[in-house]
């Protein structure tokens, strides 16, 4: 674990196995895909940014780095990729010796960030899409976020406004002398080009009226956008907060047997056809504030008429959601459109009912967008999570990130390999960037966003991960030579929030095991961890084309298959059954995977199962484990906190719970604790002690909180009451209803299975001849 811990902290990168088997026969035996979770911002301790342009291989394109062989008589350097040959640059060829290297060559610099020296790209572009169907108290409160968002973006980003009811008005706030708008209607699908010309910013030249014939007409597009419908933050911040000041409900009157007119495809087409005139392959993002489902025009969810219901899961499969296929197709044009230009598409989304997410997923996966979904835009869950989405690096920061926005945009993925094996695919926030010809890199295998080995990743943070699969290629019966080792390098990149273009180089290196009789060197180098968020996302990925039964029925066939490869036992004997070290927990990471909010669908509405799996696609490898198993501290007077067992045992009258799911956070007291603390006896001195049990939890769960993104929900519970429900339905039921000794923890009225039965059951499984 500790080199894995070292690999992670030093390029952001774990393996689900760090040996990998060296033919494709044996790569099918070990069950769990070899993959990669890559996270390409992710801080790190080498040099700053180096001021250059990278040196690349002639014959593959990968960038020099400390895996290359380099002749210091004769200049050459040799590519691990391609073994080709490459002559250094002068300026290098006349420094480089082996006691003085460039920071590329470096032994512990597998991952260095380059800022290229060609012309910037720019401020980057904020473009707000704001719903007006909402109650006046949650509009008041959507404006004063969006007003104060103004105040943390740079002074140089350009901003622009969109407003949205049944129709849309997109405000010209380059028009100080009043507030003027170019409306369109919310029922009509408007192609790109009719917004531009509507909008008067069409990227063809245009000839002025009374111009000579011989006169060079202006530049329309991106010249006449900016200016008029994009502003600097500091040339129209107060003419946005005045149009902010001045908004009102949408007029359009909704009788009480109808939904209010919601025409939020519209906008977002109008929005993406602005941002591709304005801001071609440039850092721009469109956000979306929502409280409410489409109702009128394209991308519409739902009917008008409230006698027609929010389609269900059920209406899902049983294929009675009328508008679910034009929708979803709708959505996923515009996202295509989107990523095709790196631009951004997020979704605060607060509302009762849905919003129409599931529909539009497409929008916001595949251009790198932040979801948050919540009750109202009152709530610190949506508040919070937006100041966040503009944290900033400290002024006092070294280097030359300092007082710069976190956040990356218009990102580039792109992952070279050696030749014994190629890439399968990726999954995350990320879409595909196809070429006509495949590459040498891309597997026949498809895994994801497969048929590729780049993609576009628009929006990027440092938590943004992707997750790259492999598939080994080598079919050669030969032995492969003890010697060899593989590489594969990943190329990010993306524009930074200064508008210079940087590139990160993250370049691995790991070894085979050519021995296909031997599979121990394999076993030992599991990543248990890195192997479960792996197989949840190909699970995940998964529920958009197959039945949810079907999927946990691979789930559960590809474990009895890694436990029957890797487990000691006897042949038909399930108490001789032992699982190595490295895989103790893997199991149990799939019995709790299997019982969570991604695979079942159970009390929770298709916005809600999106929203959930977005979020699971795109966080790293420690958040992603603790949404598939939450982590659970118990605080008692009988010993100092401690991690507790995710299990019914756990909840004890005497002692208060901390649960953390990642979009929950619960603090959860014992009966005996609840009543004391109903009985003020914290108020007294002589029990200081009890007070200093009942605050050190909530400290916990404050400092968990101010590190999240999104916010999660914050819940205090005790037990026996409606709220406890969010801690229990997470335990293991290893005590329930049917139990014999039911003073053994919580009883919880469940006939799922615990997890010894779980385990009995996979021990008894994987055993059978």
């Amino acid at each position: 674990m500790e080199s894995i811990a070292a690999q992670e902290e030093r390029d952001g990168v774990r393996l689900s196995w760090n040996v990998w088997p060296s033919s494709r026969l044996e790569a099918t035996r070990i069950v769990v895909p070899i993959g990669a979770l890559y996270t390409p911002l992710k801080p790190i301790a080498n040099p700053p940014p180096l001021v250059y342009d990278p040196i690349r291989c002639n014959g593959c394109g990968a960038l020099l780095n400390p895996y290359c062989q380099v002749d210091f008589r004769t200049k050459l350097w040799t590519c691990p990729f391609c073994l080709g040959r490459n002559h250094f640059p002068p300026h290098y060829a006349e420094n480089i010796t082996e006691s003085n290297l460039p920071a590329e060559l470096i032994p512990q610099f597998t991952t260095v960030e380059y800022e290229l020296q060609t012309r910037g790209a720019g401020p980057p572009v904020f473009l707000f899409v704001v719903d007006t169907c909402l109650p006046e108290s949650e509009l008041d409160s959507l404006k004063d976020s969006v007003q104060q968002t103004l105040n943390l973006l740079p002074e140089d980003a350009l901003v622009g406004l969109i407003t949205f009811g049944a129709h849309v008005l997109v405000h010209e706030i380059g028009f100080g002398e009043c507030h003027k708008a170019v409306a369109f209607k919310g029922s009509k699908d408007y192609s790109a080009q009719r917004v531009q010309e509507l909008l008067h910013i069409s990227n063809a030249p245009r000839q002025q009226a009374g111009q000579p014939a011989g006169q060079q007409p202006q530049q329309g597009g991106r010249a006449t956008a900016i200016g008029k419908y994009l502003m600097t933050v500091g040339d129209c911040s107060f003419t946005v907060e005045s149009i902010l000041e001045d908004l009102g409900r949408d007029p359009w009157p909704a009788p009480a047997d109808q939904r209010a007119a919601r025409c939020t495809g519209a906008a977002l087409a109008v929005a993406v056809g602005l941002l591709e005139a304005a801001a071609p392959r440039q850092g721009a993002r469109a956000m979306l504030f929502v409280g409410g489902p489409p109702t009128v025009g394209p991308g519409m969810v739902v009917d008008k008429a409230r006698s027609e219901d929010m389609r269900s899961h059920q209406d899902i499969v049983k294929g009675a959601a009328p508008h679910l296929k034009a929708a979803s197709a709708f959505y996923a044009r515009l996202a295509e459109r989107a990523s095709a230009n790196a631009h951004v598409v997020d979704c605060f989304a607060c509302s009762l009912d849905q919003v129409g997410l599931y529909e539009m997923r497409s929008c916001v996966d595949r251009t790198g967008g932040v979801a948050i979904l919540g009750d109202s835009f009152t709530q610190s869950v949506f508040k919070e999570s937006l100041r966040r989405v503009f944290r900033r690096h400290a002024d006092d920061a070294p280097g030359p990130n300092a007082g710069h926005l976190v956040m990356g945009f218009a990102a580039t993925l792109e992952c070279i390999t050696s030749r014994e094996f190629k890439v399968a695919g990726a999954i995350g926030p990320c879409a595909a960037l196809k070429t006509k010809v495949k590459t040498a890199y891309v597997s026949e295998t498809e895994i994801g966003q497969g048929g590729t080995n780049s993609w576009s990743i628009g929006g990027v943070d440092p938590s943004t991960t992707i997750a790259i699969y492999f598939d080994v290629t080598n079919s050669s019966s030969e032995k492969m030579p003890s010697h060899k080792r593989r590489y594969a390098q990943f190329l990010t990149s993306y524009q930074h929030a200064s508008g210079r273009t940087r590139l990160r180089c993250t370049t691995l290196c790991g070894a085979w095991q050519p021995d296909a009789g031997d599979a121990a060197p394999v076993a030992r180098s599991f990543d248990q961890e890195a192997a479960a968020v792996l197989v949840a996302r190909v699970a995940v990925h998964r529920t958009e084309t197959e039945e949810v039964p079907d999927i946990l029925r691979w789930v559960d066939r590809s474990l009895i298959r890694l436990c029957a490869k890797f487990a000691d036992y006897r042949k038909d004997d399930a108490s001789s059954f032992r699982l190595p070290h490295e895989f103790s927990v893997y199991p149990q990471f799939v019995f709790n995977l299997r019982r969570s909010q991604f695979l079942q669908l159970f009390n929770s509405s298709p916005d809600e199962a999106s929203y959930y799996r977005m979020v699971l696609v795109r966080e790293n490898a420690t958040n992603s484990l603790v949404m598939i198993q939450p982590t659970l501290m118990s605080y008692s007077f009988q010993a100092p906190p401690a991690p507790a067992m995710l299990d019914a045992s756990s909840v004890r009258p005497d002692c208060i719970l901390l649960l953390d799911t990642f979009f929950y956070v619960i603090v959860f007291h014992g009966e005996t604790i609840a009543a004391w603390r109903d009985q003020r006896y914290q108020d007294h001195e002589e029990h200081a002690h009890f007070r200093t049990l009942l605050h050190q939890p909530l400290e916990d769960a404050n400092a968990i909180m101010d590190a999240r993104f999104p916010v999660p929900r914050y819940i205090i519970a005790d037990q026996h009451k409606s709220e406890a429900r969010f801690l229990i339905c997470k335990l293991n039921p290893s005590v329930t209803h049917n139990s014999t000794d039911i003073h053994a923890g919580q009883v919880i009225p469940t006939d799922d299975v615990s997890l010894k039965v779980f385990m009995e059951h996979l021990m008894k499984l994987a055993v059978e001849s």
